[in-house]
């Protein structure tokens, strides 16, 4: 075993991730104590997310680019990968419009740093519950020899499973992140959300992201492999966190919208756009990686229950 593969190995340690989750916590209480945020402890909270994001998004994208018997696994990498990028873009511009003195959030003053230290821990508890699940699907990647050619033919298609491809369609997900970017275009031209936009901005969100965590935690009832129940628990973690971040933010934002009006601040209402499309990408790419998740979990079971036969 190489130097990588070492580190690697040692970072999909679940002890290690719980460490890791740990510090993060300690860290945004420790900067927290005055209830202000350095330039220098951003940075660092910053280039700490920016290395978890970007090394993830490499590992995974190098991993569905590699040969393999069970070409599932390539599509399940390069879901999480491109999942992961919009996640990491939205980390990216979030920090360097903070560090430019850009940002201006206006979400429940004089408590925004709470949602900072909230987003922080929800962004490292993402990343680690997909770096569980990626241990996970490398195994599965190496090792998993299946040979498609055997799989039985698709039976009859029935409402749900109709309903479920067209959801997953690749080209329903393009109408919806077009939606989203019209959406945001025509509530943003007079450079202010009002509550009922925003609420409709939200309860959108939410729904998409709690009706694929319900999905996806689902999905680990139907197959008895240990290796792909662990996958579907890490990218679960993962999307639960991202929703807990949603539920926040929206429930502080709306609660500043009842209470009093929002001053004009011409760069944050661009942040907020940016944002929700950057969450809407990251959740419409989810919405096809559950595709090949299904696939994956009927052919492991198809697989077990040849080899019993055997």
């Amino acid at each position: 075993m190489g130097i990588k593969d070492s580190v690697g190995k040692a970072m999909m340690d679940k002890r290690i991730m719980a460490v890791i989750i740990a510090v993060a916590i300690l860290w945004r209480i420790a900067i927290s104590l005055d209830k202000e945020i350095d330039l220098w402890e951003s940075i660092c909270s910053g280039v700490a997310l920016f290395i978890m994001g970007w090394a993830l998004f490499a590992y995974m994208y190098s991993m569905s680019l590699k040969e393999t018997s069970w070409l599932i696994s390539n599509k399940m990498a390069q879901g999480v990968a491109v999942s992961l990028s919009a996640i990491n873009i939205y980390v990216i511009v979030y920090y360097g419009m903070r560090w430019f003195e850009l940002l201006h959030e206006g979400v429940w003053e004089p408590h925004d740093f709470l949602l900072r230290d909230i987003r922080y821990v929800m962004l490292v508890l993402c990343y680690c519950g997909i770096l569980w699940s990626a241990g996970y699907l490398k195994k599965m990647h190496d090792n998993y020899m299946l040979l498609t050619k055997e799989m039985p033919e698709m039976h009859k298609i029935g409402v749900r499973e109709a309903l479920f491809r067209v959801i997953t369609d690749e080209r329903t997900v393009i109408v919806i992140i077009g939606t989203a970017f019209l959406w945001r275009s025509v509530i943003s031209l007079d450079k202010e959300i009002a509550l009922w936009e925003s609420m409709c901005s939200g309860v959108g969100l939410f729904i998409m992201g709690w009706t694929l965590f319900g999905y996806i935690s689902s999905l680990t009832l139907r197959v008895t492999r240990p290796s792909m129940i662990k996958i579907y628990h890490g990218i679960a973690l993962g999307l639960c966190a991202i929703n807990f971040h949603v539920i926040i933010y929206y429930g502080m934002r709306w609660y500043r919208l009842i209470g009093m009006e929002e001053e004009l601040v011409p760069i944050g209402f661009i942040f907020r756009d940016i944002r929700f499309f950057m969450l809407v990408i990251f959740y419409c790419t989810a919405i096809v990686l559950s595709k090949w998740l299904e696939k994956a979990s009927e052919q492991c079971e198809f697989l077990i229950k040849k080899e019993s036969k055997a």
